[in-house]
């Protein structure tokens, strides 16, 4: 097999799980795009006038108070009435957001058609300026209606692009998990198999040797075999001379130790 060939066969079987999974990741991002159901955006936009000429910090400052007001009960009720959905359901279509630097609140609302995203949009803001201007004599500002919203002519979401891109990451992600699993487990199995190779065999251990009688013991029964062996030639002396006294006398000094053995034996004690 030429060299290429090696090289080429070499990276599919190391990158085949990559390979695999960006595209099933990418299909999938594709078909969700397919299936999901669209929704729809569009903004209005609410201006904070001063009362006061030259008080365009207290605007700003007052259009950014107003703008997190815009997802609260108080300005929903009235939105609710007119638009036909619940106060809950409300909280999650609507939210509003402003710039720091300007004295404009922009209101976004969502649904599942232009029309009623629109819709959704301009009720918050008048329920805004409704709520916001009853309150001008105390705060020296009032709300405006800048802008309406506009219905959009394409959805926000699902975008096909952005779910196949979000699709393929998501599945470079998974196959680089999986090749570095793979890796993991290549390099575990030649470790393993060469520390069996390596292991230690266990050393034989010698069997107990026999028990030697100590040597005392030996001596002792030496003794006694001398011993034993003086009485009977002392017995056999005296009956073949026929005299008992001498066969008594020479029994006596058989088993009785030698002078030396006793002295010895004195000695060691």
């Amino acid at each position: 097999m030429t060299t290429p060939r090696r090289s080429a066969r070499h990276l599919v079987r190391r990158w085949w799980p990559v390979a695999l999974a960006v595209p099933l990741g990418a299909a999938a991002g594709a078909g969700y795009a397919v299936v999901s159901h669209p929704s729809y955006a569009a903004s209005s936009y609410v201006l904070v006038v001063p009362q006061n000429p030259g008080e365009a910090a207290t605007a700003t400052n007052f259009a950014q108070a107003y703008g997190r007001l815009a997802g609260q009960p108080q300005v929903l009720a009235v939105a609710a009435a007119e638009t036909g959905h619940t106060r809950a359901e409300l909280e999650s279509l609507v939210h509003g957001t402003t710039s720091p630097d300007a004295p404009m609140i922009e209101i976004t609302g969502t649904g599942t058609r232009p029309q009623e995203a629109a819709q959704t949009a301009d009720a918050v803001a008048r329920s805004l300026v409704s709520f916001a201007n009853a309150s001008s004599k105390d705060t020296d500002v009032r709300l405006v209606t800048l802008a309406p919203a506009a219905e959009p002519d394409k959805p926000t979401t699902p975008s096909a692009k952005l779910d196949v891109a979000v699709g393929g990451a998501a599945g470079l992600l998974v196959g680089a998990l999986v090749m570095m699993t793979r890796r993991r487990g290549e390099a575990v199995a030649p470790a393993e198999a060469a520390e069996a190779v390596e292991a230690p065999v266990a050393p034989i251990t010698p069997g107990p040797r026999s028990e030697e009688p100590p040597a005392v013991e030996q001596a002792d029964g030496a003794d006694k075999a001398d011993k034993a062996e003086k009485t009977e030639t002392a017995e056999r002396t005296a009956k073949a001379g026929g005299r008992p006294g001498k066969a008594e006398a020479a029994k006596k000094s058989a088993e009785e130790p030698p002078a030396k053995e006793k002295a010895a034996t004195g000695s060691g004690r």
